[in-house]
């Protein structure tokens, strides 16, 4: 199904949400319209119980070339004009929404991704991508600083160094470095990634309930590092209430 202009799709296979970003002209760059499309698509996600997971992929040769050029140039010329400030808070509200599913979310990267675009897959839970996948920050090559809460989302996962290898000094990487980075959890010939993610999403996906509940204690205790004691109070009761449900 497609939600409004058609640049964001939606289906619902097996219990897997299956996103595409779907402006393959553009290279799926985002506009502030795309980026309302997909706060829409991943609220009725949450909204669908008998949704485990989501996907998150891309028709076209790019999985995200960033913001969109001319909402960049239009937020160059005068960014604090309160049409450009909003439009530029959508598209960061975007993918600060996928961090928020409430189902466990995979990345199915080929082609390219940049600036915001990297922010995009950095929301999810795990990332597949293609061993010849194009992945830079790109942001400060364009003149512009990182934006989105880049820094954070990329040191989270890759560690200081190499993002500042990344964010700073522009080094790009493929699919094969994004693994050794931790970056990525596999990297695959293009043509077997969205099998491979859609493979990892359904097996989550079987038992719904227990996915979101999983996937929130998940990211409490990783995303935001907390102490063992308080991950053990975290788990408890939801452990619990798993295996009673089990029981019964």
């Amino acid at each position: 199904m497609a939600a409004g202009s058609g640049e964001v799709l939606l289906e619902v296979d097996g219990g897997v949400a299956i996103v595409t970003l779907n402006a393959p002209d553009r290279r799926n760059a985002l506009t502030p319209t795309m980026a309302d499309e997909l706060i829409a698509t991943f609220d009725e996600v949450d909204a669908r119980p008998e949704v485990g997971a989501l996907v998150v992929r891309a028709v076209g040769k790019s999985f995200c070339a960033g913001g969109d050029i001319a909402t960049l140039t239009a937020a160059g010329k005068d960014p604090a004009a309160p049409e450009t400030y909003d439009g530029m808070g959508r598209i960061y509200d975007s993918f600060y929404r996928l961090g928020q599913v409430r189902v466990p979310t995979v990345a199915a990267v080929r082609g390219s991704a940049v600036g915001a675009g990297m922010n995009m897959l950095l929301a999810t839970d795990l990332r597949i991508v293609a061993r010849d996948a194009r992945l830079l920050c790109g942001f400060l090559k364009r003149g512009m600083h990182p934006g989105g809460g880049h820094f954070v989302l990329l040191s989270r996962l890759i560690g200081r160094e190499a993002a500042a290898a990344m964010a700073l000094f522009g080094e790009e990487i493929n699919g094969s470095r994004a693994v050794e980075l931790g970056l990525a959890w596999e990297s695959v010939d293009d043509a077997a990634v969205e099998d491979r993610a859609l493979e990892l999403a359904a097996r989550v996906a079987a038992d719904p309930e227990l996915a979101r509940v999983a996937v929130g204690n998940f990211r409490k205790e990783t995303v935001t590092p907390v102490s063992w004691e308080i991950a053990t109070q975290f788990e408890r009761p939801s452990q619990m209430w798993s295996m009673r449900r089990s029981a019964g």
